[in-house]
């Protein structure tokens, strides 16, 4: 009898430490949920540029924050907005602050006129967020974001490799799906 006892009140503690394990990660419609609110909190944020790309990754009720910034303020401001979604438990900030350079600010509007003054390309500037971010560090470029094409995808970057003074270009725009 005593042997049954153990085995059943064994079983129980199983079943119940699987149910507090359970509680611990949201569910898929609560990780959706989580994801759709940091998506709008970080496009939300007032000093989120087109020379900022801001990335993320929701791991349960951990949120991570990635990605490369111009001011330092927008850093901080990410992490704020993001630790008040209900379900965030913890907030992991990856981002990197750029350094400040007079030589990457030149770079980094002579590639704005570049890519989005360029005829065939104005269409991305339409809108507030602009699809086609710019992060320059040290004369090294890097184009992240979404464009409608691969013919876009390439101009953007023959665009950016035709501006004097950059070391490199990495293009990393994504082709959006139909």
């Amino acid at each position: 009898m005593k042997q049954k006892l153990v085995i059943l009140f064994a079983g129980l503690l199983a079943l119940t430490t699987l149910g507090i394990a359970q509680d611990t990660q949201p569910s898929s419609k609560a990780q959706e949920r989580i994801i759709k609110e940091v998506r709008h909190e970080l496009l939300m944020l007032p000093y989120f540029g087109v020379f900022d790309f801001i990335a993320f990754k929701v791991d349960g009720s951990t949120v991570t924050l990635l990605g490369e910034v111009v001011r330092p303020v927008l850093k901080s401001d990410a992490q704020n907005a993001v630790k008040h979604i209900e379900g965030v438990e913890n907030v992991v900030n990856q981002i990197e602050v750029l350094p400040p350079s007079s030589m990457d600010d030149r770079l980094r509007l002579q590639l704005f006129r570049a890519i989005y003054q360029y005829p065939a390309l104005q269409r991305y500037e339409l809108g507030v967020q602009k699809p086609i971010r710019i992060i320059v560090k040290n004369g090294r470029v890097t184009l992240e974001g979404v464009v409608d094409s691969e013919g876009d995808k390439n101009l953007a970057g023959v665009r950016a490799n035709g501006v004097p003074g950059i070391f490199s270009v990495t293009n990393n725009l994504q082709v959006a799906t139909q």
